[in-house]
């Protein structure tokens, strides 16, 4: 699960004291809602599914496969699946490649997501095994899927457009900058995501 409403507020709160810039853009945007994925194998090739494409397309992809293979596109089923079959319901070359790296690993028990190591960085390191599983996508997993309370993805842009905005930064700041920025925040900066992801959408609207 998620981080939940109040543990989103409560760590929000918590920083707001440290970092005054924050509580101003929390006045101004509000807090954010919760946002949460189950936790498990479907929601990993879920994303894969999802690469690089629109939400409605994805939805029509996962759809024909989960017509094809079961409920869940189970990773034994996937993996029998020839690659014509597979091409057939929208799955590329790349992404039946990865699709069949998670499956594999799933099956093999090499990648053990009921008992991911409680350090963050180990877990990232173990899910980035899987073909096509980058940085970005293991610290959403571990963020919006398992509820983890200090994951930072400061690659993503709209993490750093929108801490760049509510710190009043004149340029967007780098990766490095914004790791370097948020330590303080520690152990709240998950939920500080959310709500900069919140904060990014309220400016562009």
């Amino acid at each position: 699960m998620g981080l939940s409403k109040e543990m989103i507020k409560a760590g929000l709160d918590h920083v707001s004291a440290l970092e005054p810039r924050l509580a101003t853009a929390i006045a101004q945007s509000g807090y954010p809602e919760p946002r949460i994925r189950p936790e498990g194998y479907e929601t990993l090739l879920r994303t894969i599914v999802g690469q690089q494409v629109s939400v409605a397309s994805a939805a029509a992809v996962w759809n024909k496969l989960e017509a094809r293979l079961g409920e869940g596109c189970p990773a034994e089923a996937l993996i029998a699946t020839e690659f014509d079959e597979l091409r057939a319901c929208g799955l590329s070359r790349q992404k039946q490649g990865y699709a069949r790296s998670l499956g594999e690993l799933i099956l093999s028990g090499g990648l053990d997501l009921d008992n991911l190591p409680q350090d963050d960085e180990e877990a990232i390191s173990l899910l980035t095994k899987v073909n096509g599983i980058g940085r970005w996508s293991a610290e959403i997993y571990l963020l919006f899927a398992q509820g983890r309370p200090d994951i930072w993805p400061a690659g993503d842009l709209a993490i750093q457009v929108g801490v760049g905005n509510f710190l009043g930064l004149a340029e967007r700041p780098s990766e490095k900058d914004i790791r370097e920025r948020a330590e303080s925040w520690s152990p709240h900066r998950g939920a500080v995501a959310i709500f900069t992801w919140h904060h990014y959408h309220v400016m562009v609207m």
